[in-house]
């Protein structure tokens, strides 16, 4: 899809992957939606910042509605509790499937119909890595966001007869606040992310793979699984 013109809502655009995202948006010459649940924090310049909790319905029904003309979805927002399956908070791993999975499901439902009858358009999944690997100390992140994977291809399939495209990014450690815990090294420039999501979605790139790492483990999915015994 053409950029430049195109209207975009951008979810958790006030500080890393979405800032950007939403910035270089900006600076494509879309207009952009800046939804956060305070959205006092937005700081880019030349977005609208709109009030949205992707876990609230009637939030999102209402984004819908105000939002009217978008025909770029950017399901950005996500959390990572570092939580595991067992062992960890159940509480957490409904709050990461809410956020996670859940979220960008009721974002997509809500926002098909708008995409649509504006003339078609595109849909961005902001996955990861983890959606393919599934570390035990992240099982709940991990689960969601195979969710996601899942639910991404599953929509795409759904939505094309209506000339919407879903497109979704899978990109390794990324050098954001949800990272600060790690060492720096190996970590990709969000806005390197940013610009590489982007130029596929005017592409048409239906799966994208941020970096070496994730077309790595996205390669060994056929392996062999290692015995745990």
């Amino acid at each position: 899809m053409e950029l430049k013109g195109s209207v975009a809502l951008v979810t958790g655009p006030n500080r890393g992957l979405g800032r950007h995202l939403a910035q270089q948006l900006v600076n494509r010459g879309a207009k952009v939606y800046a939804a956060a649940r305070r959205p006092e924090t937005v700081d880019v310049e030349g977005v609208t910042p709109l009030a949205l909790d992707v876990t609230d319905e009637n939030l999102v029904l209402e984004a819908a509605r105000i939002a009217w003309d978008v025909t770029l979805l950017v399901n950005n927002a996500g959390i990572s509790l570092y939580n595991p399956l067992i062992s960890g908070s159940m509480e957490h791993v409904r709050a990461e499937m809410d956020t996670n999975f859940y979220g960008p499901l009721a974002m997509t439902r809500a926002f098909a119909p708008v995409i649509e009858a504006n003339g078609g358009g595109t849909v961005l999944n902001v996955a990861s890595v983890i959606a393919w690997m599934h570390p035990a100390q992240a099982g709940s992140y991990a689960t969601s966001k195979a969710a996601a994977w899942a639910m991404s291809n599953a929509v795409r399939e759904e939505l094309a007869p209506r000339g919407i495209l879903v497109s979704a990014l899978y990109v390794g450690l990324m050098d954001t606040d949800m990272t600060a815990m790690v060492p720096p090294e190996g970590k990709s420039d969000p806005a390197e992310v940013a610009a590489q999501a982007l130029r596929a979605i005017e592409q048409g790139t239906p799966e994208i793979l941020a970096d070496e790492l994730t077309a790595q483990v996205k390669q060994g999915l056929s392996a062999t699984l290692a015995s745990q015994t």
